[in-house]
């Protein structure tokens, strides 16, 4: 009964100054009404990648996801919950399953439609959003689960996913005819795991641009062909070139640009590593840059081999970059406020190391 849980807890950040984060402490809570799941949630994977989400809030509409008062948001998470009331007939009580979550212990939704592609989070405040965002996947049918990887697979499998569908969308536009690909922010997951894919592909240079006190590290993954520091973008070739931005830094893509001028043949903006304020010009030579919205390239790719045909791709491609991550990521698991509030601050000013996998938990040891 709903009287034997916890009380609730809940990590919140003002939306216009990030900086400022704060929990909240909720009533335990009441029992489930008709048709609602309620979710624990047993542990969650922070990245850089959750900074974005901050940042394309309102863009993307991620504060959507977990309706927080007025001013303040919830940051999604990826991560596992386990169902421990349901009052949905397809949803049963004990199954644990993988998605979006806030940083919080409990979360309710309202399933719309629970079958082969998972339970669908039908709330009001949740319509419009990309399905993909909005589905729990159950552990018991996903072919790329595995229990011994479920901290692998909080902290990579959602950014593997987007990796694949960028590596996918290049690929599918014969790589628009580019020799190389630049990928910014080269120390991130995201990255790392694009620059692992675009490693595999023959006749591709993979060059992956990054701060001086990444760069070891990075040289180190032996996915990039070349690794370059921010300050010396004229190491780049004059070459036909795919830019793949995760940092989002107006004035790194500005230089590449003026850089490469008409050889810049694709310019694909992913996320959003780094917080400078330059803004980036209206007026670039070469292809202009884009936003890479994935659920996009999801439902296209869904609708011409089948969601299983999708599945099974990223599936495979997902195991093998989960196994050979095994040499350079170290998974650092922790509980409670302080270690949330801690690793937050430390991703959002980059002080958190790339080779580190923070995993959390807001229940006590158990």
């Amino acid at each position: 009964m709903a009287d034997t849980h916890a009380s609730g807890l809940d990590f919140i950040v003002q939306r216009d100054d990030w900086s400022q984060g704060h929990f909240e402490e909720q009533p335990a809570p009441a029992p489930v009404s008709e048709g609602q799941v309620l979710f624990r949630v047993d542990r969650f994977a922070f990245t850089a990648n959750n900074i974005s989400y901050a940042k394309a809030g309102d863009m993307l509409r991620y504060w959507d996801f977990f309706p927080a008062e007025q001013g303040f948001g919830r940051i999604p998470v990826m991560g596992f919950a386990d169902v421990i009331e349901s009052a949905h007939p397809g949803v049963a009580q004990g199954q644990r399953v993988f998605g979006f979550f806030p940083m919080s212990r409990y979360l309710v939704i309202e399933p719309s439609r629970v079958g082969e592609g998972g339970i669908v989070d039908g709330a009001p405040h949740r319509q419009g959003i990309a399905p993909a965002y909005n589905t729990y996947a159950p552990t018991d049918t996903d072919l790329g689960y595995a229990a011994e990887h479920e901290d692998a697979h909080m902290l990579m499998r959602g950014l593997f996913m987007t990796s694949y569908l960028v590596d996918d969308y290049v690929t599918e536009n014969d790589g628009f005819g580019a020799s190389q690909v630049v990928i910014s922010s080269a120390s991130s997951k995201t990255s790392i795991a694009l620059a692992y894919l675009v490693s595999k592909r023959v006749g591709i240079e993979c060059i992956g641009l990054t701060s001086p006190a990444n760069a070891a590290f990075v040289k180190g993954l032996g996915y990039y062909d070349q690794v370059i520091h921010y300050d010396d973008l004229e190491g780049i070739a004059d070459e036909p070139t795919v830019f793949v931005d995760m940092a989002g830094s107006g004035s790194v893509t500005n230089r590449l640009h003026a850089r490469l001028g008409e050889r810049m043949k694709c310019s694909c903006s992913v996320g959003v590593t780094h917080f400078d304020d330059t803004p980036r010009a209206s007026d670039l030579p070469g292809a202009k840059p884009e936003f890479f919205f994935a659920p996009s390239q999801i439902q296209k790719r869904a609708a011409e081999w089948g969601p299983a045909g999708l599945n099974q791709r990223i599936g495979d491609s997902w195991q093998q970059f989960r196994d050979a991550s095994s040499e350079w990521l170290e998974v650092r698991r922790e509980r409670g406020r302080d270690a949330v509030e801690r690793v937050y601050h430390e991703t959002r000013e980059g002080r958190s190391l790339p080779s580190h996998g923070h995993v959390i938990s807001l229940w006590d040891a158990e």
